[in-house]
Protein backbone atom coordinates (compact mmCIF):
# COMPACT_ATOMS: atom_id res chain seq x y z
CA UNK A 1 0.00 0.00 0.00
CA UNK A 2 1.17 3.50 -0.77
CA UNK A 3 0.27 4.54 2.81
CA UNK A 4 3.26 2.51 3.99
CA UNK A 5 5.55 4.89 2.08
CA UNK A 6 4.82 7.43 4.79
CA UNK A 7 6.72 5.22 7.25
CA UNK A 8 9.87 5.32 5.13
CA UNK A 9 9.65 9.08 4.68
CA UNK A 10 9.08 9.49 8.43
CA UNK A 11 12.21 7.47 9.14
CA UNK A 12 14.24 9.53 6.69
CA UNK A 13 13.14 12.75 8.40
CA UNK A 14 13.77 11.42 11.91
CA UNK A 15 17.33 10.51 10.90
CA UNK A 16 18.05 14.22 10.46
CA UNK A 17 19.35 15.68 13.72
CA UNK A 18 17.35 18.85 13.20
CA UNK A 19 17.53 20.27 16.71
CA UNK A 20 16.43 23.91 16.55
CA UNK A 21 17.79 25.82 14.66
CA UNK A 22 19.81 23.17 12.78
CA UNK A 23 18.25 21.63 9.68
CA UNK A 24 20.70 18.74 9.12
CA UNK A 25 19.21 18.00 5.71
CA UNK A 26 15.56 17.58 6.80
CA UNK A 27 14.16 20.13 4.35
CA UNK A 28 16.23 18.62 1.54
CA UNK A 29 14.75 15.17 2.26
CA UNK A 30 11.25 16.63 2.02
CA UNK A 31 12.07 18.78 -1.01
CA UNK A 32 13.39 15.81 -2.98
CA UNK A 33 10.23 13.84 -2.27
CA UNK A 34 7.92 16.72 -3.20
CA UNK A 35 9.88 17.62 -6.33
CA UNK A 36 9.22 14.13 -7.69
CA UNK A 37 5.50 14.83 -7.25
CA UNK A 38 5.74 18.02 -9.31
CA UNK A 39 6.09 20.57 -6.51
CA UNK A 40 8.15 23.71 -7.05
CA UNK A 41 10.29 24.00 -3.93
CA UNK A 42 11.74 27.21 -2.52
CA UNK A 43 14.12 26.99 0.42
CA UNK A 44 14.26 30.37 2.09
CA UNK A 45 16.78 31.30 4.79
CA UNK A 46 16.32 34.09 7.30
CA UNK A 47 18.67 35.50 9.89
CA UNK A 48 18.53 38.44 12.24
CA UNK A 49 21.18 40.08 14.38
CA UNK A 50 21.59 38.11 17.58
CA UNK A 51 19.50 35.17 16.36
CA UNK A 52 20.53 31.97 14.56
CA UNK A 53 20.05 31.43 10.84
CA UNK A 54 16.97 29.36 10.01
CA UNK A 55 16.07 27.42 6.85
CA UNK A 56 12.44 27.30 5.72
CA UNK A 57 10.57 25.68 2.84
CA UNK A 58 7.65 26.74 0.69
CA UNK A 59 6.67 24.11 -1.85
CA UNK A 60 3.71 24.35 -4.19
CA UNK A 61 1.91 22.02 -6.58
CA UNK A 62 -0.34 23.82 -9.04
CA UNK A 63 -0.91 27.52 -9.63
CA UNK A 64 -4.64 28.11 -9.34
CA UNK A 65 -6.90 28.62 -6.36
CA UNK A 66 -7.93 27.37 -3.93
CA UNK A 67 -4.57 26.79 -2.31
CA UNK A 68 -4.69 24.38 0.64
CA UNK A 69 -1.51 24.63 2.68
CA UNK A 70 0.01 22.09 5.02
CA UNK A 71 2.17 23.84 7.60
CA UNK A 72 4.57 22.49 10.17
CA UNK A 73 8.15 22.21 11.34
CA UNK A 74 11.04 19.82 10.93
CA UNK A 75 12.96 21.16 13.91
CA UNK A 76 12.80 19.19 17.15
CA UNK A 77 13.70 19.73 20.79
CA UNK A 78 16.93 18.35 22.20
CA UNK A 79 16.57 14.66 23.15
CA UNK A 80 18.34 15.23 26.47
CA UNK A 81 20.46 12.46 27.94
CA UNK A 82 20.65 9.86 25.18
CA UNK A 83 21.38 7.17 27.78
CA UNK A 84 17.78 7.56 28.97
CA UNK A 85 16.51 6.39 25.58
CA UNK A 86 16.02 2.70 24.87
CA UNK A 87 17.20 3.37 21.31
CA UNK A 88 19.14 6.26 19.81
CA UNK A 89 16.85 9.25 19.32
CA UNK A 90 17.91 9.92 15.74
CA UNK A 91 18.00 6.29 14.64
CA UNK A 92 14.35 5.50 13.90
CA UNK A 93 13.54 2.18 15.52
CA UNK A 94 10.47 -0.05 15.29
CA UNK A 95 9.44 -2.17 18.24
CA UNK A 96 6.04 -3.26 19.54
CA UNK A 97 4.41 -1.84 16.37
CA UNK A 98 5.69 1.63 17.28
CA UNK A 99 8.12 3.97 15.54
CA UNK A 100 10.55 5.51 18.03
CA UNK A 101 12.65 8.62 17.42
CA UNK A 102 12.84 12.30 18.24
CA UNK A 103 10.24 14.15 16.20
CA UNK A 104 8.03 11.12 15.51
CA UNK A 105 5.02 12.69 17.24
CA UNK A 106 6.05 16.33 16.95
CA UNK A 107 5.81 16.37 13.98
CA UNK A 108 7.82 14.62 11.30
CA UNK A 109 5.37 11.75 10.83
CA UNK A 110 2.57 14.22 10.11
CA UNK A 111 4.71 15.93 7.47
CA UNK A 112 5.45 12.56 5.88
CA UNK A 113 1.78 11.57 6.01
CA UNK A 114 0.63 14.68 4.19
CA UNK A 115 3.34 14.36 1.55
CA UNK A 116 2.40 10.75 0.82
CA UNK A 117 -1.31 11.64 0.99
CA UNK A 118 -0.68 14.13 -1.81
CA UNK A 119 0.93 11.37 -3.89
CA UNK A 120 -2.03 9.05 -3.30
CA UNK A 121 -4.47 11.86 -4.08
CA UNK A 122 -2.72 12.48 -7.41
CA UNK A 123 -2.84 8.76 -8.22
CA UNK A 124 -6.51 8.47 -7.30
CA UNK A 125 -7.75 11.39 -9.39
CA UNK A 126 -5.63 10.28 -12.33
CA UNK A 127 -5.43 13.82 -13.73
CA UNK A 128 -4.73 17.40 -12.78
CA UNK A 129 -7.04 19.07 -10.29
CA UNK A 130 -8.38 22.57 -10.01
CA UNK A 131 -6.41 24.21 -7.26
CA UNK A 132 -3.07 24.04 -5.48
CA UNK A 133 -1.43 22.15 -2.61
CA UNK A 134 1.39 23.79 -0.73
CA UNK A 135 3.77 23.10 2.14
CA UNK A 136 4.98 25.77 4.55
CA UNK A 137 7.67 24.17 6.71
CA UNK A 138 10.00 25.90 9.15
CA UNK A 139 13.01 24.98 11.24
CA UNK A 140 12.27 27.48 13.99
CA UNK A 141 9.01 26.42 15.66
CA UNK A 142 10.56 24.90 18.76
CA UNK A 143 12.86 27.90 19.20
CA UNK A 144 12.33 31.66 19.34
CA UNK A 145 10.09 31.57 16.23
CA UNK A 146 11.71 34.72 14.86
CA UNK A 147 13.20 33.53 11.56
CA UNK A 148 10.60 30.91 10.72
CA UNK A 149 6.90 30.97 9.89
CA UNK A 150 6.46 34.57 11.00
CA UNK A 151 8.91 35.82 8.36
CA UNK A 152 7.70 33.29 5.82
CA UNK A 153 4.24 34.85 6.00
CA UNK A 154 5.72 38.18 4.94
CA UNK A 155 7.76 36.40 2.24
CA UNK A 156 4.59 34.81 0.84
CA UNK A 157 2.92 38.22 0.65
CA UNK A 158 5.88 39.63 -1.27
CA UNK A 159 5.71 36.72 -3.70
CA UNK A 160 1.99 37.28 -4.26
CA UNK A 161 1.19 33.85 -2.80
CA UNK A 162 -2.27 33.39 -1.30
CA UNK A 163 -3.22 30.61 1.10
CA UNK A 164 -6.95 29.89 1.15
CA UNK A 165 -6.91 27.40 4.02
CA UNK A 166 -4.26 25.76 6.16
CA UNK A 167 -3.81 22.67 8.30
CA UNK A 168 -0.96 22.64 10.81
CA UNK A 169 0.19 19.11 11.51
CA UNK A 170 0.84 19.56 15.23
CA UNK A 171 0.17 16.53 17.47
CA UNK A 172 -3.37 17.40 18.57
CA UNK A 173 -4.85 13.97 19.29
CA UNK A 174 -5.22 13.11 22.97
CA UNK A 175 -6.28 9.49 23.57
CA UNK A 176 -6.72 8.16 20.04
CA UNK A 177 -5.86 9.49 16.63
CA UNK A 178 -8.46 11.97 15.45
CA UNK A 179 -10.21 12.66 18.74
CA UNK A 180 -9.20 16.34 18.72
CA UNK A 181 -8.78 19.11 16.18
CA UNK A 182 -7.56 22.50 17.32
CA UNK A 183 -9.61 25.37 15.90
CA UNK A 184 -7.83 28.11 17.81
CA UNK A 185 -5.40 28.77 20.59
CA UNK A 186 -5.30 30.83 23.73
CA UNK A 187 -3.01 33.82 23.82
CA UNK A 188 0.11 33.81 25.96
CA UNK A 189 1.59 36.70 27.92
CA UNK A 190 4.76 36.64 30.02
CA UNK A 191 5.54 39.24 32.66
CA UNK A 192 8.36 39.85 35.10
CA UNK A 193 8.22 42.36 37.93
CA UNK A 194 10.99 43.69 40.13
CA UNK A 195 10.34 45.75 43.27
CA UNK A 196 13.19 47.69 44.84
CA UNK A 197 13.40 48.70 48.49
CA UNK A 198 16.25 49.60 50.82
CA UNK A 199 18.42 46.96 52.42
CA UNK A 200 18.79 47.07 56.18
CA UNK A 201 18.95 45.28 59.53
CA UNK A 202 15.78 43.41 60.52
CA UNK A 203 16.06 44.93 64.01
CA UNK A 204 15.76 48.44 62.54
CA UNK A 205 12.94 48.20 59.98
CA UNK A 206 12.38 51.96 60.20
CA UNK A 207 15.76 52.40 58.51
CA UNK A 208 14.96 50.05 55.63
CA UNK A 209 12.20 49.39 53.10
CA UNK A 210 11.28 45.74 52.66
CA UNK A 211 10.18 45.01 49.06
CA UNK A 212 8.85 41.52 49.90
CA UNK A 213 5.46 42.57 51.39
CA UNK A 214 4.90 44.81 48.37
CA UNK A 215 5.69 41.93 46.03
CA UNK A 216 3.37 39.59 47.93
CA UNK A 217 0.58 42.18 47.80
CA UNK A 218 1.01 42.63 44.05
CA UNK A 219 1.01 38.89 43.38
CA UNK A 220 -1.98 38.30 45.64
CA UNK A 221 -3.94 41.03 43.87
CA UNK A 222 -3.43 39.65 40.37
CA UNK A 223 -3.67 36.00 41.44
CA UNK A 224 -7.12 36.37 43.02
CA UNK A 225 -8.57 38.07 39.94
CA UNK A 226 -11.29 36.12 38.14
CA UNK A 227 -10.66 36.99 34.53
CA UNK A 228 -13.70 35.33 32.98
CA UNK A 229 -15.68 32.10 32.91
CA UNK A 230 -14.61 31.07 29.44
CA UNK A 231 -17.03 30.71 26.53
CA UNK A 232 -18.30 28.13 24.07
CA UNK A 233 -14.88 27.60 22.52
CA UNK A 234 -12.38 28.64 25.22
CA UNK A 235 -11.65 27.64 28.78
CA UNK A 236 -11.32 30.42 31.38
CA UNK A 237 -8.25 32.63 31.30
CA UNK A 238 -5.68 31.57 33.88
CA UNK A 239 -2.63 33.16 35.48
CA UNK A 240 0.27 31.16 36.85
CA UNK A 241 3.05 32.61 39.02
CA UNK A 242 6.07 30.73 37.71
CA UNK A 243 8.86 32.02 39.97
CA UNK A 244 9.54 34.25 42.96
CA UNK A 245 13.10 35.37 43.62
CA UNK A 246 14.58 37.07 46.66
CA UNK A 247 18.38 37.41 46.58
CA UNK A 248 18.90 36.89 50.29
CA UNK A 249 20.09 33.93 52.36
CA UNK A 250 20.78 35.82 55.56
CA UNK A 251 18.02 35.82 58.16
CA UNK A 252 18.77 39.18 59.77
CA UNK A 253 18.92 41.28 56.61
CA UNK A 254 15.99 42.98 54.93
CA UNK A 255 16.61 42.42 51.19
CA UNK A 256 16.90 45.23 48.72
CA UNK A 257 14.98 43.61 45.91
CA UNK A 258 12.28 41.05 45.12
CA UNK A 259 11.11 39.81 41.74
CA UNK A 260 8.63 37.39 40.22
CA UNK A 261 7.64 35.96 36.86
CA UNK A 262 4.21 34.94 35.63
CA UNK A 263 2.39 33.68 32.58
CA UNK A 264 -1.19 34.35 31.56
CA UNK A 265 -2.99 32.13 29.04
CA UNK A 266 -5.95 34.16 27.86
CA UNK A 267 -8.97 33.49 25.69
CA UNK A 268 -10.52 35.67 23.00
CA UNK A 269 -12.37 37.78 25.57
CA UNK A 270 -9.06 39.60 26.06
CA UNK A 271 -6.11 40.90 24.08
CA UNK A 272 -2.48 41.09 25.04
CA UNK A 273 -2.82 44.86 25.18
CA UNK A 274 -5.82 44.82 27.54
CA UNK A 275 -4.03 42.48 29.96
CA UNK A 276 -0.88 44.60 29.75
CA UNK A 277 -2.89 47.67 30.74
CA UNK A 278 -4.37 45.82 33.72
CA UNK A 279 -0.98 44.69 35.02
CA UNK A 280 0.46 48.19 34.70
CA UNK A 281 -2.57 49.58 36.54
CA UNK A 282 -1.97 47.24 39.47
CA UNK A 283 1.74 48.06 39.38
CA UNK A 284 0.92 51.75 39.89
CA UNK A 285 -0.48 50.86 43.32
CA UNK A 286 2.99 49.79 44.48
CA UNK A 287 4.26 52.61 46.68
CA UNK A 288 7.99 51.95 46.18
CA UNK A 289 10.04 51.75 42.95
CA UNK A 290 9.18 48.89 40.62
CA UNK A 291 9.66 47.83 37.02
CA UNK A 292 7.63 45.43 34.96
CA UNK A 293 8.44 43.77 31.67
CA UNK A 294 5.66 42.31 29.54
CA UNK A 295 5.80 40.35 26.30
CA UNK A 296 2.99 38.76 24.32
CA UNK A 297 4.07 35.66 22.41
CA UNK A 298 0.69 35.14 20.76
CA UNK A 299 -2.85 36.50 20.71
CA UNK A 300 -5.90 34.33 21.20
CA UNK A 301 -7.66 33.36 17.98
CA UNK A 302 -10.51 31.20 16.77
CA UNK A 303 -11.29 29.67 13.40
CA UNK A 304 -15.05 29.46 13.53
CA UNK A 305 -16.48 26.06 12.59
CA UNK A 306 -17.19 26.01 8.88
CA UNK A 307 -15.86 24.62 5.61
CA UNK A 308 -12.31 23.86 6.78
CA UNK A 309 -13.25 22.29 10.10
CA UNK A 310 -16.17 20.39 8.58
CA UNK A 311 -13.93 18.95 5.87
CA UNK A 312 -11.24 17.65 8.23
CA UNK A 313 -13.92 16.34 10.61
CA UNK A 314 -15.60 14.48 7.74
CA UNK A 315 -12.28 12.95 6.70
CA UNK A 316 -11.65 11.77 10.26
CA UNK A 317 -15.16 10.35 10.53
CA UNK A 318 -14.80 8.55 7.20
CA UNK A 319 -11.63 6.79 8.37
CA UNK A 320 -12.29 6.39 12.11
CA UNK A 321 -16.07 6.27 12.41
CA UNK A 322 -16.32 9.15 14.88
CA UNK A 323 -16.22 12.93 14.87
CA UNK A 324 -13.36 14.85 16.52
CA UNK A 325 -13.79 17.33 19.31
CA UNK A 326 -13.06 20.86 18.17
CA UNK A 327 -10.96 22.50 20.88
CA UNK A 328 -8.66 25.42 21.67
CA UNK A 329 -6.73 23.79 24.52
CA UNK A 330 -2.96 23.49 24.78
CA UNK A 331 -0.08 25.86 24.19
CA UNK A 332 0.83 28.07 21.26
CA UNK A 333 1.89 26.99 17.78
CA UNK A 334 2.79 28.63 14.47
CA UNK A 335 -0.92 28.74 13.71
CA UNK A 336 -0.83 32.04 15.63
CA UNK A 337 1.00 33.56 12.65
CA UNK A 338 -0.92 31.80 9.88
CA UNK A 339 -4.33 32.86 11.22
CA UNK A 340 -3.49 36.39 10.03
CA UNK A 341 -3.72 35.35 6.36
CA UNK A 342 -6.21 32.47 6.16
CA UNK A 343 -8.46 30.14 8.18
CA UNK A 344 -6.31 27.57 9.98
CA UNK A 345 -6.82 24.49 12.11
CA UNK A 346 -4.46 21.91 13.57
CA UNK A 347 -4.60 18.15 13.36
CA UNK A 348 -1.96 15.49 13.73
CA UNK A 349 -0.60 12.64 15.82
CA UNK A 350 -1.15 11.82 19.49
CA UNK A 351 0.65 14.29 21.72
CA UNK A 352 1.27 11.87 24.62
CA UNK A 353 5.01 11.40 23.95
CA UNK A 354 5.93 14.70 22.30
CA UNK A 355 9.16 16.16 23.75
CA UNK A 356 9.58 13.08 25.96
CA UNK A 357 12.26 10.42 26.19
CA UNK A 358 11.47 7.54 23.79
CA UNK A 359 9.10 9.69 21.73
CA UNK A 360 7.06 7.40 19.50
CA UNK A 361 3.91 6.89 17.43
CA UNK A 362 1.98 3.77 16.49
CA UNK A 363 2.63 2.47 12.99
CA UNK A 364 -1.11 2.13 12.45
CA UNK A 365 -1.53 5.81 13.27
CA UNK A 366 1.02 6.81 10.62
CA UNK A 367 -0.98 4.90 8.02
CA UNK A 368 -4.34 6.13 9.34
CA UNK A 369 -3.19 9.74 9.36
CA UNK A 370 -2.08 9.35 5.75
CA UNK A 371 -5.53 8.02 4.84
CA UNK A 372 -7.27 10.86 6.68
CA UNK A 373 -5.16 13.50 4.94
CA UNK A 374 -5.84 11.79 1.60
CA UNK A 375 -9.59 11.83 2.21
CA UNK A 376 -9.33 15.45 3.31
CA UNK A 377 -7.76 16.42 -0.02
CA UNK A 378 -10.45 14.52 -1.93
CA UNK A 379 -13.25 16.23 0.00
CA UNK A 380 -11.55 19.63 -0.10
CA UNK A 381 -11.18 19.76 -3.87
CA UNK A 382 -14.58 18.17 -4.54
CA UNK A 383 -16.35 20.93 -2.61
CA UNK A 384 -14.37 24.03 -3.56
Amino acid sequence: MLEEESLELSKALIQCKSITPKDDGALEVLSKYLTKLGFVCNQVTFSESGTPEVKNLYAKLGSSSPNICFAGHTDVVDPGNKKDWLSKPFEPTIRDAMLFGRGAADMKCAIAAFAVATKIFQKNIGATFSGSISFLITGDEEGPAINGTKKMIDWLKRQGEVLDHCIVGEPTSSHRLGDMVKIGRRGSLNASITITGTQGHVAYPDLAINPVPHLIKFLHSINKKVWDNGNNHFQPTNLEITSVKIENTITNIIPKEGSAQLNIRFNNLHTGESIKKYLKKVQKNISIPSTIGISVSGEAFLTSPGFLTNTIASAINFNNGFNPKLTTTGGTSDARFIKNICPVCEFGMLNTTAHKVDEHVALKDIFSLTKIYTKFLELYFSRT
